[in-house]
């Protein structure tokens, strides 16, 4: 965990939603996502499960 995140506990704004749908739509994991919206991936997680949208399970 050395990661930090400096924008704790931020709303999400519609582009970010967008871009976690486009996201999890070309069936990006669950970090990658993380990553690329600089979120943790659990508060990405929860948005997604609020929304419904499906991230797909890497192994």
């Amino acid at each position: 965990m050395s990661e930090r995140f400096v924008r704790h506990k931020q709303p999400w704004k519609t582009d970010e939603l967008q871009k976690l749908k486009r996201l999890a739509g070309k069936g990006k994991g669950l970090k990658e996502i993380a990553k690329a919206l600089q979120r943790s991936e659990e508060s990405t997680k929860q948005q997604a499960k609020a929304d419904g949208i499906g991230i797909a399970k890497l192994r």
